[in-house]
């Protein structure tokens, strides 16, 4: 491909510019592995990113899209050849690396997986970052003994991209899934995933006393604030909570109670840096443990042209489940 076409973020006297732009194999930053993108995803991170909510751009210029999967046609290092496919999350691209709203990448083949059989490219963009953040949480959970029939499991933004992976594999697990959310419209979206029980997330977004009534053994959390307080204080005893968003905020405003009195666990999840064991099992597990039919319920399907667009919305909280974006 001698020229292609990408999103650009450049800055100047004006402020950052963003805008559709036709590049050549010269403007690709360095790497071993040369990717033919065919699809790729919005986050919460890209929308941050593309309306200048957060200065998650940190080099100039830069494609964003933290999220892709393709097929390497290039490759000098030793774990890839051409015609793999391939899927990429985090490593800083869409940060200080150039990402995924792009028809071609040139990254270290250090930061790639391989696509696990019996994922397409567009299942594994429909999974995404969000997806294997989810994953990550369970296992996480898991580590911890957090197991079908130990108690339910909490998952809050249950609507939102990793929520609604969350609850489709807690689900399919067999766990019993309770969901939070702040839009009461989308209770038979979730129940249809998989969740039992609906929370309004007003319940869990307010100060919470220093323990409360114990109600779940697990939780995966995407707020952060006074909803992670909430979530730990109503931990039972011995349970687990993987954190791994800040929607609400980045503070934690609780107690050490569910800590010292319960000896409730409270474990980060960070997919950016995730190192590459951890990440192929994630996708592994994945690939066995997502019902397809769930995911493909969670899925819009748009061109990657719609991304400007997408991007407030998902920072509104008006996307639903994942948005899988077409690379022509």
């Amino acid at each position: 491909m001698d020229t292609f076409k990408a999103l650009v973020a450049t800055r100047g006297d004006g402020g950052t510019r963003i805008a559709w732009s036709e590049l050549t194999d010269a403007d690709l930053m360095p790497g071993d592995v040369d990717v033919r993108i065919t699809h790729t995803t919005i986050n919460y991170k890209d929308g941050l990113a593309l309306t200048g909510k957060a200065p998650i751009i940190r080099k100039f210029p830069l494609i964003p899209g933290i999220d892709f999967a393709g097929t390497v046609i290039r490759s000098g290092h030793k774990d890839f050849t051409a015609g793999d496919g391939v899927i990429l999350n985090g490593w800083g691209v869409g940060e200080t690396h150039s990402g995924g709203y792009s028809q071609m990448a040139r990254v270290n083949g250090d930061w790639l997986v391989k696509r696990p059989q019996g994922l397409s490219a567009a299942e594994s963009m429909a999974i995404g970052t969000a997806g294997y953040t989810a994953m990550l949480c369970i296992l996480a959970l898991e580590a911890h003994d957090v197991r079908p029939g130990s108690g339910p499991v909490l998952v809050t933004g249950a609507a939102g991209g990793v929520g609604s992976i969350a609850v489709s594999v807690l689900s399919k697990l067999g766990h019993e899934v309770w969901g939070s959310t702040g839009r009461a419209e989308e209770a038979p979206y979730l129940r249809g995933l998989g969740c039992s029980e609906i929370i309004p997330r007003e319940e869990l977004s307010g100060p919470a006393k220093p323990l409360g009534r114990e109600r779940w053994t697990g939780a995966v959390d995407v707020a952060g604030s006074h909803t992670l307080a909430n979530v730990l204080s109503m931990t039972r005893y011995g349970g687990t909570v993987a954190a791994t968003g800040l929607a609400q905020g980045m503070d934690l405003p609780g107690s050490v109670a569910p800590f010292i009195l319960r000896g409730v666990t409270l474990a980060g999840v960070d997919s950016v840096m995730c190192p590459k064991p951890r990440r192929e099992k994630a996708w592994a597990r994945l690939a066995t443990d997502l019902d397809k039919t769930k995911l493909a319920a969670v899925t819009v399907t748009r061109p990657v042209e719609d991304v400007m667009a997408l991007a407030p919305e998902i920072l509104a909280g008006k996307v639903r489940g994942r948005i899988v974006l077409e690379v022509a």
